[in-house]
């Protein structure tokens, strides 16, 4: 894992957990479903970071006899456990609080606190997020939205901390908004509704993680700029005529694997063809340096059939 990576995992746990309790001993003392609802959120983010710390350690093993390819994979995997616990701990319970609520409204008590809670807590995610988008920076290209970021990173970390960070700055200004609309109407169903749009925004962003997710946990190629880049290495590299077709899959976000099928100079002997093959090897993991895994296959281009 990237160290800005680890940076804003380590930033958003502390953040959370410091916020969790907080908000839960808020909810304690107010008995406000916004609060217990943000408690939850909070709760199920501090261990979405635990879950991608684990899954980055668990993906730096080295490859072995079972996993001849290595650990890479395992940190798409709990990235993919990060989104499900997010809609079931998060955004479930979230919607049941705040229907509950909702059908039995309780006054909010004390409601300063839970302003003064839910302000903190902003602080905090505010804290939180500004580290992801800074160590965000250092990796994303130049003149790239955040959006395309979110959806081309091949590394999980970073645009799981952001969505989760957005969600819980948006979660708190629902959960504030609610409270101001019970305390201005004395209606306390108000505080309920911003439990509600809290579980509907929680279930919107696992929805988006876990989407994103999928294609790298399945198997996704490099990028297209990966993919030119290692086209030209090949195709200027030594005795090579022509490249016939390349696969590539990410086993990581920083481990690539290519299966590819070259025309080589037909005159080679079989001693030039290998070193042919390792100079096109080099040439490749020169040009793209995550390409780890190479499998070049010697081929004839044939015509087509007339």
């Amino acid at each position: 894992m990237q160290e800005g990576s680890r940076k804003a995992i380590i930033a958003a746990f502390f953040a959370n957990l410091g916020i969790a309790v907080a908000k839960f001993a808020g909810f304690l003392i107010t008995r406000s479903a916004g609060l217990l609802a943000e408690s939850a959120h909070s709760l199920a983010d501090t261990g979405n970071q635990a879950l991608l710390m684990l899954g980055s350690r668990r993906g730096e093993r080295p490859a072995d006899s079972a996993h001849p390819f290595g650990y890479g994979p395992e940190r798409y995997f709990w990235a993919f456990v990060v989104a499900l616990v997010l809609f079931s701990m998060g955004g479930l319970f979230a919607l049941y609080e705040g229907i509950d609520k909702l059908r039995h409204p309780h006054e909010v008590d004390h409601v300063v606190v839970a302003f003064v809670i839910l302000l903190i807590a902003v602080a905090l995610e505010s804290y939180s997020l500004r580290t992801a988008v800074k160590e965000s920076n250092h990796v994303r290209p130049a003149g790239m939205s955040w959006i395309t970021f979110i959806r081309t990173s091949k590394s999980p970390e970073l645009p799981v901390v952001l969505l989760e960070d957005v969600g819980a700055e948006l979660g708190l200004g629902f959960a504030l908004i609610g409270l101001i609309l019970a305390e201005i109407t004395g209606n306390p169903r108000w505080d309920a509704v911003g439990s509600i749009a809290i579980g509907v925004l929680l279930v919107a962003i696992a929805f988006i993680l876990a989407r994103e997710t999928k294609p790298l946990l399945i198997g996704e190629s490099a990028s297209d700029a990966d993919l030119e880049m290692i086209q030209s290495a090949l195709a200027g590299s030594v005795h090579v005529n022509s490249v016939i077709h390349l696969r590539t899959m990410h086993l990581g976000p920083d481990d690539l694997l290519l299966a590819t099928k070259v025309d080589f100079d037909h005159s080679l002997t079989v001693e030039q063809l290998a070193n042919a093959i390792d100079q096109a090897e080099i040439a490749v993991r020169t040009a793209v340096p995550k390409t780890t895994t190479i499998y070049i296959e010697p081929d004839i281009r044939r015509q087509p059939a007339s």
